[in-house]
C-alpha cells in the first residue's frame, strides 16, 4: 500500500473507527467488570460482617451494588438515533478510564482498611480480592487500555507498599506475586489491544477496497448500459429493463415499446461526414436526456435508431413519442452548418401486441417500417391490420423460399415511344411473379420481400436472365430499359454478374438501360455511384426514374452521370393546368441544360400526350399508350399519324 494512502487510513481508524469499535466492544464488556466487583465487593464485605464496623463491612457492598447497577443501566442504554455516535464514543471511554481509576483507588483503599480487623484468613481473602480485581479489571478493560493500566498501577501502587510495610513474609510473595501477574497480564492486554487496532485497520482498507470494487463495478455496469457517443442508455438497457418490466407485470401492468428512425441522417452523414453526423447525434443525445419524464425511457438502440419504453397507455405513449419527435425536428446548429432531420416512430402497446421482449420490439419495428413506407414523419401504432400485414408478407416470404425462380417469375413489357412520330424508342421490363399459392404477387411486394430475405440477387438475375433472353426479339433500334433496386447498387456481385451475363452477346451494352431512383441512390451513395459508373464504362445507359419525388434531385443529377431523366406519373395530371404547365416547362428546360433525353411517364390521356409534346418532351410512357403486356404485344405498339387508339392491352 503507498505510504500516503496507510498514513490516511491510520488517520481514520485512530481518530474515527477506532473509538466506535471500542465503545461497541466495552458496551458489553464494562457491565461484565461492575457485575464482577459488585459480587466480588459483597464477598468480602461478608467475611468482615463479624469483624469490621457495619460502615466498612455493609455500607461499601451496598453503596457498591448500586454504583454498579448505576454503570450497567447507564451501559446497557441504547443511543437516539440522533445521538452522535463518535462524540459518545469518545466521551464514554474518557468516563471510563475516571471512573476506573476512582473506583480501582476507592476499593484498594476500602481493602487496606478491612485488612486491619481480620486474621490471618480474612488477609488472604483481602488478598484474593486485590488480585481478581486487578485482573479482572485488565481483561475487561481490554478495549480501554489506559484506564486498564490505570486501574493496575492504582491498585498495586497502594497495596504492594502497604504489604511490604505491614508484612509478614507470607504476604508480601503473595504480593509481589500479584504485581507479577498483573503486569504480565497488562503485558498481554496491552499486544491485544494493538492487534485489535491492526485488526480494524485491516478491516477498514478491505471496506476501502471493496467499496471502490462496487464503485467500480456500478461504474462499469453503467458503462455498460450506456451509449458512449450520445450518453443515453444502450440497447442492452432497453431490453433488461424491458424485461423486468415484464417478469413484475401484472394484470393490471400495461407500457408501450416505440422505435424511433430519424429520417435524412444519412444523407447528412455521406455529404457532411461522420464526425458531423456524430456530432447531430450527440446533440439529439442530450436534448432527449433533457426530457426528464419518469414515464418514458429513451435509448439508443444502434446508428440512428432510438427506442423506447413508456409505462401507462398507449395513447399516453403516442403523446410522449410525439414530444420526442417535435425534439428531433428542431433545427440542429453543427457550427459551420445547420441541418435539420426528422424521423418516424412505431409503437406497440403491452399486452395488447405482444407479452414477451421480442414480440413487442418486433411489432413495434414492424409499425416503425410501415410509418416510413406510408406515413413518414408519422407515429404508427401496431394493429390488428398490421398483424393481418405481418402474415401476409410471412406467407410471401414462404412462397418466395420456395419458388421456382425461373418459371414463376416473369417480365411485362410497356412500350416507351417519341411523343412527336409515336415510334416506339424502347422498352421497360416490369417484373411479375405469379405463385401457385398466393397468385399474382405485386413488383414492389415481391422486391420488398427479396430483400429482407436476403434473395434479391437471385430474383433480379432470375429477371434479367428473362431480359436477355427476350432482347433477340427486340429490334435493334429499341432500346430495353431494367429496374435496379438499392440493393442491386450496393452489392458488387449482383453488378459482377450483370456485367457477365451481357458480355456474352456481342452490342448488347449499348442497347440496355438501368433504371434506378433516386431513393435507391441515397441509402448508399458512394456505392450506388461506382455501380453505376462500371455499368456506363462498359456502355449501358443510366436512366433516373420517378424524377421529382425525391429530395435530392439536383444533388444526383450533378453528381451522376445520367442519360434519361423519366418524370414521375404524379406529375401528368399537372399538365392540363397553367400552374403545372409552367412547373414542367421549368423541368424541361433543366433538362435540356443537362443535355440527357427525358420521358414522361404516366400518360393517360389525350390532353396529356398534347401537353407534353407541347412542351418539349421527346418521349411518352403511360396506359393511354398502353399497359405493360407480354412483349410480342408491346412490340405490335402501332405508330400511327392520327392519334392512337388504345390497345387491347390497355382495355383489358
Amino acid at each position: 500500500m503507498p505510504s500516503s494512502l496507510a498514513n490516511q487510513t491510520a488517520t481514520v481508524v485512530r481518530n474515527r473507527l477506532l473509538p466506535l469499535a471500542q465503545y461497541q466492544n466495552l458496551s458489553r464488556q464494562v457491565p461484565v467488570l461492575y457485575a464482577l466487583l459488585a459480587v466480588n465487593a459483597t464477598a468480602v464485605g461478608w467475611s468482615y460482617f463479624r469483624l469490621a464496623p457495619w460502615e466498612l463491612a455493609v455500607g461499601v457492598p451496598v453503596l457498591s451494588v448500586v454504583l454498579a447497577s448505576w454503570r450497567v443501566l447507564h451501559w446497557a442504554m441504547v443511543p437516539s438515533l440522533q445521538t452522535d455516535m463518535l462524540t459518545l464514543a469518545r466521551k464514554s471511554i474518557r468516563r471510563a478510564e475516571v471512573f476506573a481509576l476512582i473506583v480501582g483507588l476507592a476499593f484498594t483503599i476500602w481493602a487496606i482498611a478491612l485488612d486491619q480487623y481480620g486474621g490471618p484468613f480474612e488477609h488472604a481473602h483481602i488478598t484474593l480480592f486485590v488480585a481478581i480485581t486487578v485482573v479482572g479489571c485488565i481483561l475487561c478493560l481490554t478495549y480501554a487500555p489506559r484506564a486498564a493500566r490505570m486501574v493496575t498501577y492504582a491498585v498495586l501502587g497502594l497495596y504492594l507498599p502497604y504489604c511490604l510495610v505491614r508484612g509478614p513474609y507470607e504476604v508480601v510473595v503473595m504480593a509481589i506475586d500479584i504485581a507479577l501477574v498483573g503486569l504480565l497480564v497488562l503485558k498481554v492486554q496491552t499486544d491485544s489491544f494493538s492487534a485489535f487496532v491492526k485488526l480494524e485497520g485491516s478491516q477498514f482498507e478491505l471496506r476501502t477496497e471493496r467499496s471502490q470494487a462496487q464503485k467500480l463495478g456500478a461504474e462499469n455496469a453503467r458503462l455498460a448500459h450506456t451509449d458512449a457517443l450520445t450518453g443515453l442508455p444502450n440497447r442492452r438497457h432497453f431490453f433488461n429493463t424491458l424485461d423486468t418490466m415484464l417478469a413484475e407485470a401484472d394484470a393490471q401492468t400495461v407500457f408501450a415499446v416505440g422505435v424511433i428512425d430519424l429520417d435524412r441522417f444519412k444523407p447528412i452523414n455521406d455529404t457532411l461526414g461522420h464526425i458531423v453526423g456524430d456530432r447531430l447525434l450527440a446533440i439529439l443525445g442530450t436534448r432527449l436526456a433533457a426530457i426528464n419524464d419518469h414515464d418514458v425511457t429513451v435509448v439508443r438502440l444502434g446508428g440512428d435508431e432510438f427506442g423506447l419504453i413508456a409505462t401507462g397507455t398507449i395513447d399516453a405513449a403516442e403523446a410522449l413519442a410525439a414530444r420526442l419527435v417535435d425534439v428531433v425536428q428542431q433545427p440542429f446548429d453543427l457550427g459551420d452548418t445547420q441541418v435539420s432531420v426528422g424521423c418516424s416512430c412505431g409503437l406497440a402497446a403491452f399486452p395488447a401486441s405482444g407479452n414477451n421482449a421480442h414480440d413487442l420490439f418486433d411489432r413495434a419495428d414492424f409499425a416503425l417500417y410501415h410509418a416510413k413506407k406510408q406515413q413518414r414523419g408519422g407515429i404508427v401504432r401496431f394493429s390488428s391490420a398490421l398483424e393481418d400485414l405481418i402474415r401476409s408478407e410471412q406467407s410471401l416470404e414462404v412462397a418466395l423460399q420456395t419458388a421456382d425462380l425461373a418459371r414463376e417469375l416473369t417480365l411485362a413489357y410497356q412500350p416507351i415511344v417519341s411523343a412527336r412520330t409515336l415510334e416506339l424508342s424502347g422498352v421497360e421490363a416490369l417484373a411479375r411473379w405469379e405463385s401457385p399459392s398466393l397468385g399474382a404477387v405485386p413488383a414492389e411486394m415481391l422486391i420488398a420481400t427479396a430483400e429482407r430475405l436476403g434473395m434479391a440477387r437471385q430474383v433480379t438475375l432470375a429477371l434479367f436472365n428473362q431480359a436477355m433472353a427476350d432482347l433477340g426479339a427486340i429490334p435493334e433500334n429499341v432500346r430495353l430499359s431494367f429496374n435496379l433496386s438499392a440493393t442491386d447498387l450496393a452489392d458488387r456481385e449482383t453488378i459482377d454478374a450483370l456485367v457477365g451475363m451481357m458480355a456474352g452477346k456481342t452490342g448488347t451494352f449499348r442497347r440496355i438501360v438501368f433504371e434506378i431512383t433516386e431513393t435507391s441512390v441515397i441509402r448508399d451513395f458512394d456505392k450506388a455511384r461506382t455501380a453505376l459508373a462500371r455499368l456506363r464504362a462498359e456502355g449501358a445507359g443510366v436512366a433516373l426514374d420517378d424524377f421529382g419525388t425525391g429530395y435530392s434531385s439536383l444533388a444526383v443529377l450533378n453528381q451522376l452521370q445520367i442519360d434519361l431523366i423519366k418524370i414521375d406519373r404524379s406529375f401528368a395530371s399537372r399538365l392540363t393546368d397553367p400552374a403545372g404547365r409552367r412547373l414542367m416547362g421549368a423541368v424541361r428546360n433543366l433538362v435540356s441544360a443537362l443535355d440527357v433525353d427525358c420521358v414522361f411517364e404516366g400518360i393517360e390521356t389525350e390532353g396529356q400526350l398534347l401537353e407534353a409534346t407541347l412542351a418539349g418532351f421527346h418521349y411518352i410512357q403511360g396506359y393511354y399508350l398502353a399497359r405493360p403486356d407480354k412483349l410480342r404485344n408491346a412490340l405490335r405498339f402501332a405508330v400511327r399519324s392520327d392519334t392512337p387508339q388504345r390497345s387491347t392491352a390497355q382495355t383489358a
